[in-house]
């Protein structure tokens, strides 16, 4: 059975996110020795650049999968969550990313892990935790996932009206192709049926130029007949 693109498509966006972390790293290991970290820096931007493109084409074949029901509702939805858990990753780099001249000094947080296949993989998401959320109580970390969980729900009822609207108009779009039929049948039956007549009176006129014919006919042969006749009857 060939491999769904969609999740090959995915499997790549998370090896590539795992790549970004790995630079990340390895940026900080620059910071820490002295080095300049500049062409790490630009490869990171690259990546970071791809990472987004990869992810908002996932978003947009997911929608045209969901609404043309190339797959049921429940898989839409578990592929909703692995696009979320991307976002979510792609955010954490951002913030670990924008911390340039921070040290790694304490390294607490572990991005969520998994892929398309469910299968056990090794995790390099460790890193330092973003300094936006290192000063945070366990209760303004639980409210800031809080409000990441309504975006996401936010973003799930935006794509179910969506998908309402789209199967509105699937609905007239069929009642309009009905009623269009029903006219095209009323103008074939209407053809036919003037075909018919026209047919019918190029019969009766081939008819009538056929007798009109033989009449004229029937006509010049009297009037020749009685030329003859007074003709022969003319005193000499």
């Amino acid at each position: 059975m060939a491999p769904d693109p969609w999740l090959s498509i995915y499997d790549d966006t998370y090896h590539l996110a795992q790549e970004i972390a790995e630079k990340i790293h390895e940026r900080e290991r620059y910071l820490r020795n002295g080095e300049n970290p500049t062409r790490v820096m630009v490869t990171i931007r690259t990546l970071m650049k791809k990472l987004n493109e990869r992810i908002e084409q996932l978003r947009d074949s997911l929608l045209r999968s969901v609404s043309t029901r190339q797959i049921t509702q429940l898989e839409g939805d578990r592929r909703q969550n692995l696009v979320d858990e991307l976002l979510t990753k792609e955010r954490h780099l951002q913030m670990s990313l924008s911390n340039e001249g921070a040290a790694p000094d304490v390294v607490r947080s572990s991005l969520m892990s998994g892929g398309a296949s469910g299968s056990s993989r090794s995790n390099p998401w460790v890193m330092e935790e973003p300094e936006e959320t290192r000063n945070l109580s366990s209760r303004d970390l639980k409210q800031q996932q809080q409000r990441m969980i309504a975006e996401q729900d936010a973003g799930l009822d935006a794509l179910s009206n969506i998908l309402g609207r789209q199967k509105q108009m699937g609905y007239d779009i069929g009642n309009e192709l009905d009623d269009q039929n029903e006219i095209i049948d009323d103008l074939a039956n209407l053809v036919e049926s003037t075909d018919s007549r026209v047919r019918n009176r190029t019969r009766q006129v081939k008819l009538v130029d056929k007798k009109t014919g033989a009449c004229a006919m029937w006509v010049l042969i009297v009037l020749l007949l009685i030329a003859i006749v007074v003709v022969a009857a003319w005193p000499k």
